[in-house]
């Protein structure tokens, strides 16, 4: 049995993990190292990037600063959040606003520390994206359009701090840095109608408060069509191996978002679109394994 000190360490440790959505990061640790085994240089040998320890320290230092980020979010719109997702500020109160922020200049100091073992410009482009998360989470959040399409773009800058260390500047990566951008920019639009009740309370000024439902999901329905467009690229113009099975059963998906977006009325049918689109971009992450079946097989024998 444990102790009641114990168990109140392991609920605050859950907290935090709750706070720096844990879940997310690994995703987003995995998706990096998928993308550079299969993507950015797949002619290297897979030992030779696992165990690469320069884009090791990229992904830790990528990890330490979303994580930081996510904090100083939660630093930000602790009062929103109890309104918008009760249950989960609940557990998120367990660690308190100074131990939130301890633990931000903590992640952040760390990040660009392992950085500079790969070099000054890592430096310099993680301090940059600090600067950026947490421009964010004070002033941009609370602008229509731009807040959403800068959360959009912090979301795929991990990714570009591999491209350069690759150095792979081939057209299909930006087709589907594209597609991946445009999915995260429609879940963006999708969040902020979840969170309408918070975002009134706590003067936001999102898409949904100034110009209602009706023309968010108009703008949600223009950006699922401009997807379809890089995924029929994807499927047409660039060799993706097997991967076009996870395009063409995206178009489907967003024919069926679509429709379900326009019947919905209320909080629980924007999580269900939310949870849609998350699902399209996890399950993106492991459609990379399609791109070509041989090769792993290769490199798993």
């Amino acid at each position: 049995m444990l102790s009641r000190k114990n168990k109140l360490l392991l609920l605050k440790g859950l907290s935090l993990f709750s706070i720096i959505r844990g879940y997310n990061v690994l995703m987003i640790t995995l998706a990096q190292y998928m993308a550079s085994v299969y993507i950015l240089a797949p002619d290297l040998p897979l030992r030779q990037i696992i165990f690469d320890p320069n884009l090791f320290v990229l992904v830790l230092a990528s990890a330490l600063v979303i994580s930081g980020g996510y904090i100083i979010n939660s630093f930000y719109d602790s009062e929103k959040d109890l309104i918008n997702r009760p249950h989960k500020t609940m557990l998120d109160r367990l660690v308190n606003q100074r131990t939130k922020l301890s633990a931000y200049f903590v992640f952040n100091f760390l990040a660009v520390f392992f950085a500079s073992y790969v070099s000054f410009r890592a430096v310099v482009f993680f301090s940059i994206y600090i600067f950026g998360i947490w421009l964010y989470s004070h002033r941009f959040k609370k602008i229509p359009f731009l807040g959403n399409m800068v959360s959009a773009i912090l979301i795929i800058v991990p990714f570009f701090a591999i491209l350069v260390y690759y150095r792979n500047f081939e057209p299909v990566i930006f087709v589907h840095a594209i597609f991946l951008f445009l999915i995260i920019l429609a879940r963006e639009v999708i969040k902020d109608m979840e969170n309408i009740a918070g975002d009134l309370v706590q003067g936001y000024r999102t898409i949904p408060i100034l110009y209602g439902v009706s023309f968010s999901k108009m703008i949600i329905s223009i950006l699922i069509g401009l997807t379809i467009i890089p995924a029929l690229l994807l499927i047409n113009k660039f060799d993706v191996g097997y991967m076009y099975i996870y395009f063409i059963s995206c178009i489907f998906f967003l024919i069926g978002f679509l429709y379900l977006l326009w019947k919905a009325k209320g909080k629980e049918d924007y999580i269900r679109l939310h949870n849609i689109l998350k699902f399209i971009i996890v399950l993106g992450v492991f459609s990379i394994l399609l791109i070509d079946i041989d090769l792993v097989l290769n490199r798993i024998v």
